[in-house]
């Protein structure tokens, strides 16, 4: 009896816990209805090339990224196609029915982003790791190693000669805080000698008592020690010239990098104008892109204090002179938030964005992503209405270098456009007069289409009328679409067209950071915050 009492429990137990799981396992939907890269319930699933399944809007932002995550089965995934999935929407959907949950919502774009930018950033502390550890096993394994920049992948080399010795460096940004060096020293005391020594160290103390006092209050978790570091790191890199090379070292930048990203105004806003000053020094530029900054001054110009986006676009405008810097700035997403930028109310901050924008657009991959953010009927729209028309003028000029901008700007109407400008003398000034026919030239090039489409504005009155009034760059400019208009075109091809040959004498094209020649609009940042 006893036996058939332990009998029932069990049975009544069983069915407890059966019932139980019965009602929560609906609750929780199989791993193939989740989307990979969000982690949520998919509302819009597409199939990508590479066969995997993913929220659309996952797609579109590791898109925007480029960026290929790493899966559970070691694969990346292969966004170049996006097929709509409605075979797992509509299975997704009665399951929903079913299990009476909510029908899922499309993810937010920004939430996406910060997952996929945390992907991102955890999968280059990997990739660091693993170079490290490579690094270390060439160390063991071959001590007399020289390591360079395009061996390690990890950053640049510092040579010191003097006449007792010579080294060399490698700065190895590992985790924040803690950067390696891996020092190569020679110890030959005899010519018959061989013998050298390699040292692995962390550097444990600043170069200077100055910058280990700045080190010690941006360190500080105290708000108000952070202000007076960045404040005074501000005032440093304003006044003096030497201090910018002298502070931007690894440690200080590692420092600084959270509190561009700071609550606080007065820290925020010091942190950005500070690296804004760092960034003058053209050595410093480089180096202050692969300390990671661009996302942070992204995120700043996106939602930062009024002050802190105009040091923000200042600082993107200042790091874009580099050509290094160019492709990892539009890889990194400055692009978009750089052209919304360019309606903000800081009439400073719509002009560093203008100028951040031009000099980025001197990389053919940037300008195909504009071409594909859509931008050319907003960047046209802005010239018919005045706003930023020479610096916007020069950005289109950028983009015409490519069949895709020229493409983009002819579906667009930019030459009856640009044509009915010219006519109306309605233009701010010569400098901007003179752009105008530039991007009617660059749109010229290589192209039937354009010459149909002038004829059909009467660009030809136009330019004959500039070809005797003009300046003498004007004149030129509009002198060769004339030229090209009574020839016989060749097809719409992809190359052959160098901006650097659109402009004369003027200076444009001989010094790519100057436009207007004697006119001196200046495009080159020098000015401190």
């Amino acid at each position: 009896m006893g036996g058939n009492g332990k009998h029932r429990w069990k049975i009544s137990f069983h069915r407890s816990s059966s019932s139980s799981r019965s009602k929560l396992e609906p609750k929780h939907p199989p791993k193939e209805f989740t989307c990979p890269i969000s982690g949520s319930l998919m509302s819009d699933p597409v199939v990508v090339a590479s066969g995997q399944t993913f929220e659309r809007i996952a797609v579109q932002v590791c898109s925007d990224l480029k960026f290929s995550p790493k899966l559970d089965d070691g694969t990346r995934p292969d966004f170049s196609t996006v097929i709509p999935n409605l075979a797992i929407k509509t299975t997704i959907l009665n399951w929903c029915d079913k299990s009476s949950t909510e029908h899922p919502r499309a993810p937010d774009y920004a939430s996406v982003e910060r997952l996929v930018r945390e992907a991102m950033g955890a999968s280059e502390e990997e990739r660091i790791r693993v170079s490290e550890k490579e690094l270390l096993k060439a160390v063991a394994d071959n001590p007399p190693v020289i390591f360079s920049h395009a061996a390690t992948e990890l950053g640049p080399r510092v040579n010191h000669f003097n006449s007792g010795s010579s080294e060399e460096s490698v700065i190895i940004p590992t985790s924040p805080g803690t950067p390696l060096t891996l020092t190569y020293r020679p110890t030959c005391f005899s010519s018959s000698s061989s013998s050298c020594e390699i040292e692995i160290q962390s550097p444990s103390a600043p170069a200077s008592e100055e910058e280990e006092g700045l080190l010690k209050k941006l360190r500080s978790s105290v708000v108000f020690e952070q202000e007076e570091g960045v404040i005074a790191l501000r005032s440093i890199t304003r006044n003096r010239e030497e201090a910018r090379v002298l502070l931007c070292t690894q440690l200080l930048l590692l420092a600084l990098r959270p509190l561009v990203a700071s609550r606080y105004g007065v820290v925020q806003v010091n942190a950005v104008a500070s690296l804004v000053n760092l960034s003058l020094e053209k050595q410093n530029k480089v180096k202050i892109v692969r300390s990671g900054f661009v996302p942070s001054l992204i995120d700043v110009l996106k939602g930062g204090f009024g002050e802190s986006q105009e040091h923000a676009a200042g600082a993107l405008f200042s790091l874009a002179l580099d050509d290094d810097n160019k492709m990892a700035i539009g890889v990194l997403g400055a692009l978009q938030p750089l052209m919304h930028a360019l309606r903000s109310e800081s009439e400073r901050t719509r002009h560093d964005s203008a100028l951040a924008l031009y000099h980025l657009t001197l990389v053919q991959s940037n300008r195909v992503k504009l071409v594909k953010l859509g931008v050319v009927p907003a960047l046209l729209s802005m010239v018919v209405a005045g706003n930023l028309a020479s610096r916007v003028l020069l950005i289109l000029c950028n983009l015409a270098v490519s069949m895709e901008g020229r493409t983009a700007m002819l579906d667009a109407n930019a030459v009856e456009c640009l044509v009915e400008l010219l006519r109306g003398n309605e233009l701010d000034s010569e400098a901007t007069r003179e752009n105008c026919v530039a991007a009617l030239y660059a749109l010229s090039h290589r192209s039937l289409r354009f010459k149909g489409l002038a004829k059909e504005a009467r660009a030809v009155e136009v330019l004959k009328e500039i070809e005797e009034t003009g300046t003498e760059r004007a004149k030129e400019k509009a002198r060769k679409v004339l030229q090209m208009m009574r020839a016989v075109g060749d097809a719409d091809g992809e190359e052959g067209f160098e901006f650097d040959g659109i402009l004369d004498s003027g200076g444009f094209a001989r010094n790519r950071y100057r436009v207007g020649g004697a006119r001196n609009n200046n495009l080159v940042n020098s000015t401190t915050f």
